[in-house]
């Protein structure tokens, strides 16, 4: 549907993509695991990144103050950083200056 309407893709993000137990450690696959790095192959996109099930993630977020702002320093906020870094490189990062779209109606 993207590409019909000439919308680009900057890239999949795999959300909820593995659980780490916080008593124990080990990681499961709840939702399996995988299929936006094989679907972002099978576009021909940028594959940028995996964000755990967390609820600290989901705490902080209901709670209006976002991970990366509440705890900067956390192996979360590190995710997030990592995929909003790759999209900003893409998108020209800071002197990026690209004319809007042009809308043509018929």
């Amino acid at each position: 549907m993207f590409r019909r309407v000439d919308v680009p893709v900057l890239g999949i993000v795999e959300n909820m993509s593995y659980f780490c137990c916080p008593n124990c450690g080990h990681r499961t696959d709840i939702f399996s695991h995988g299929g936006a790095r094989a679907e972002a192959e099978k576009l021909g996109v940028d594959f940028l990144g995996e964000v755990p099930l967390d609820i600290a993630i989901r705490e902080t977020s209901d709670g209006g103050a976002p991970i990366v702002m509440s705890q900067p320093d956390s192996p979360h906020a590190k995710v997030y950083r990592a995929i909003a870094a790759q999209v900003w490189a893409k998108v020209g990062g800071a002197g990026a200056r690209r004319a809007g779209p042009r809308i043509v109606v018929e």
